[in-house]
């Protein structure tokens, strides 16, 4: 230790080995089959709210833009992304890697169902196994070239997002919420948590936001009034999406089929991303 520190890293100038460890980054390289340009994390505060379908909906609309588009599920024990796209073969690997499973456009999906023998098999694991799964799906997956690769993460602020965050180089995130008046607060913990990690706030989007009835095409708002706007002036963040409850949607996840379905509810969100 330098005889001039302040044992303060914040104010001190001198240099000793505590500030440089303090320094040192714990980003980990990916694998070496692979070339990631930008990687975007979709949070929610809670679950439930349609971060998995926000995910998605993302990839497949990245992918219509012809950008080679990948989702890292990170939800390790509430995996639902290869059922949204109909996935049934499981993932491959050899001395290389682990190869990632490609949906019908093309969409590299690595997720812990496409490794399970049976995709109901409970994933009963404490949090540094998941984490470290996480991390492994980084560094061990032969992801080739991507343009865009999404995170489907965890509900919450735990051991998963912070593996992320300190692991991965994540360019921004988009925030997922409902309208009810509680996730209000929530999704304020998850721009705290965003800005406490400096990574930038992408964009805010509200599933469930409204019922359009097909009759008179009149909007109600089964969950309440929306408070997206108010939370998006509160932290300057200017993009905003509001997806409306939709049986069709629903259905075609169910199906695995949410390639086909066609929602322009995101694409200024999608413009924001390829302006990065």
């Amino acid at each position: 230790m330098s005889e001039e520190c302040t044992h303060n890293c914040e104010s001190c100038g001198a240099s000793c080995p505590s500030r440089d460890q303090e320094q040192t980054s714990f980003l980990e390289k990916p694998h070496a089959g692979s070339d990631i340009k930008k990687v975007i994390a979709v949070v929610s505060g809670k679950g439930g709210v349609g971060k998995s379908l926000v995910t998605s909906l993302m990839a497949v609309n990245m992918r219509r833009k012809d950008h080679q588009t990948a989702i890292l599920d990170a939800d390790i024990t509430g995996p639902s992304i290869p059922k949204a796209f109909g996935l049934r073969q499981k993932a491959t690997g050899d001395e290389t890697g682990i190869y990632p499973v490609s949906t019908k456009t093309g969409i590299k999906v690595m997720s812990l169902n496409l490794l399970l023998e049976n995709e109901t098999d409970p994933v009963v694991w404490r949090g540094p196994i998941i984490a470290g799964t996480v991390k492994q799906f980084w560094t061990d997956v032969v992801w080739e070239d991507v343009d865009y690769m999404f995170v489907d993460m965890p509900p919450g602020t735990g051991d998963v997002p912070l593996t992320v965050f300190q692991s991965i180089p994540v360019d921004g995130i988009i925030i997922v919420t409902s309208p009810q008046e509680l996730v209000s607060m929530i999704v304020e913990k998850a721009v705290n948590m965003a800005r406490l990690m400096n990574v930038p706030v992408l964009g805010i989007v509200e599933n469930m936001s409204y019922y359009k009835c097909p009759d008179c095409g009149a909007e109600h708002h089964i969950y309440g009034e929306s408070h997206i706007e108010e939370i998006a002036s509160k932290y300057g963040i200017s993009v905003t999406a509001k997806l409306p409850i939709d049986p069709k949607l629903a259905a075609a996840c169910d199906k695995g089929t949410v390639e086909l379905f066609d929602n322009a509810s995101l694409d200024k969100l999608a413009d924001a991303i390829e302006s990065l």
